[in-house]
């Protein structure tokens, strides 16, 4: 399945994540919590490089057509116990 991804800041800790899948598209508001990224042990990492790992992560996850409108990394690591120690090694990684 062929995904595509455009990102862009919108607002400081907040990104704007466009997709195309299936010849379907639609979009995300992403924010990133700088309170969140301490706790995570993700500070220092750029932001951008932070929500196309959560975006990708998530691609993993679920369907892109059910990205909700607004995601917050706070939620995500709720949702999935795995998702703070899988984007340290996906940004370790790059």
């Amino acid at each position: 399945m062929e995904q595509t991804f455009d990102i862009e800041l919108v607002n400081q800790n907040e990104y704007l994540v466009r997709w195309a899948s299936e010849g379907q598209s639609g979009e995300s508001l992403v924010h990133t919590n700088p309170e969140f990224l301490a706790e995570a042990g993700l500070e220092g990492y750029d932001e951008q490089l932070i929500v196309e790992e959560t975006t990708a992560y998530l691609a993993e996850h679920q369907p892109v057509i059910d990205f909700p409108q607004t995601v917050d990394l706070e939620e995500i690591a709720a949702a999935y116990t795995d998702y703070t120690e899988q984007l340290k090694q996906r940004l370790q990684a790059r």
